[in-house]
This record gives structure tokens, sequence and C-alpha cells, in this order.
């Protein structure tokens, strides 16, 4: 077999990050699926495990198209070697004690999607970041076929991290309906309703009671002119009989 050059053993490297946290996820998101109880969430976590097992099958197979082997840290060398079974080992292990950790979360049914949530939109940016590297780092040195595997992988956490996104807020007023009494969540909204009604009362007042002092003011104003008019118009006549 040819040994491999410095480029694609830099491919293979960060090739093998991106496998390695497809792996991990791969346990993460199984726990997760057993723990989601609304439909939508749940259908989605399980096409998102089939892209995360369908990712892995494509970059370990471009990491053997390079030279490399899939693992979870691969450098290259026989000390690369070793110390990455070591950390396949420890790896798998990790992801696989995270599943009961997951499983004791929150002190409710939405309360513990909703942390699992967070985590996976954190994972996602996490994976987006890596196959961006990936995709520049295989434009750089000329290598087509790895950039378009990044890219394409890449859409799909984009598009998972979207979803995410718009659950969170969902999962969030879940957790709140069922923790917080509605007798309190009313409260507020209702006290704020309070406030802003004698804001606008008083608003309101102090705006009448200034038109009606700026009426009474423009009134009395008016009067004085009459007045003094009439005054003027009688003045002028005395004068005219005068004469």
């Amino acid at each position: 077999m040819p040994e491999m050059t410095t480029r694609d053993m830099k491919l293979v490297q960060y090739l093998n990050e991106a496998y390695g946290k497809e792996k991990e996820l791969e346990t993460a998101l199984e726990t997760h699926i057993s723990m989601a109880t609304k439909p939508p969430y749940k259908k989605r976590l399980q096409e998102h495990l089939r892209e995360t097992k369908s990712h892995a099958r494509q970059v370990e197979r471009r990491i053997k198209q390079l030279g490399g082997q899939a693992q979870l840290v691969a450098a290259p060398g026989p000390v690369g070697e070793a110390a990455s079974a070591v950390t396949a080992v420890a790896g798998k292990a990790m992801a696989a004690a995270k599943g009961p950790i997951h499983m004791l979360r929150g002190t409710g049914e939405s309360e513990k999607m909703l942390r699992n949530a967070r985590d996976e939109y954190w994972n996602e940016f996490e994976e987006i970041a890596m196959y961006t590297a990936i995709e520049t780092l295989a434009e750089t040195v000329g290598d087509k076929d790895t950039a378009k595997l990044a890219r394409g992988i890449k859409r799909e956490e984009e598009r998972m991290a979207k979803f995410l996104e718009r659950q969170i807020p969902q999962l969030t007023k879940s957790v709140a309906r069922e923790e917080i009494p509605a007798s309190e969540r009313r409260t507020n909204g209702g006290a704020r309703r309070r406030r802003s009604g004698s804001a606008s009362r008083s608003s309101s007042s102090r705006s009448s009671g200034s038109t009606s002092r700026s009426s009474g003011s423009a009134s009395r104003s008016s009067g004085s002119s009459r007045s003094s008019s009439r005054s003027s118009r009688s003045r002028s006549t005395s004068r005219s009989r005068s004469s």
C-alpha cells in the first residue's frame, strides 16, 4: 500500500475527529429517542439518528479511500494508532455512560427533553464547525471529493440545528405549563396588564387635563381680544363725533 501524503494524513485526521463525533452521537440519540414523548420531536430524532449513522459510514468510506483507518482520533504511525485504540475505547465508554445520566435529568418529561434538545443543539454546531473546517481544508488542498462530502453532511446538520432552534422554545413552554402553577403564570401577566392599563389611563387623564387647560386659555385669550376690539371701535366712534 502506498505511503500516505502529508495532505491526506491531515485530511484523515480531521475526518476521524468527525467520525468519532458521529459515533458518539449515535449512542446519545438512541437514549434521547427512548425519552422523547412528543411525536414530532421523537420522529425528527429518529430521522437524525439514521442521518448520523449514514454520516459515519460516508466518512469512514472516505477515510479508507484516502488510505487511512477510521478511528476516533487517528494520528499517523504506530504510536498514533495505539493511542487511537485507547481513545476509541474511552470514547465509547463515555458515550455509553452518558445515557443513564440523561435519563435522570430534570423533574418532568418536558424538562428532560428540553435538556436533551439543548445538548443536541450544541452538538449540531460543533459538527457544523468540524465539517466547515474539513470542507475548507479539502478545497484548499484540491480534494473535491472530500469537500463535497463535508458540504453535504454540513447541510443536514444545519437543518437539524434549525429544527432544534424551533423546538427549544416549545419545550420550554411545556416545562412552564407542567411545573409552574397556572395562577402564578397568570399573576405576573395580569399585573403587567394592570400596570399598563393604569399608566394608559393616567396618561390619558393628563392629556385631557392639558387639553382642557389649553382650551380655557385659548377661550380667555379670544374673549380678551374681542373686548379690546370693541373698546377700540368705541374710542374711534367717540373721536369722530367730537370732530
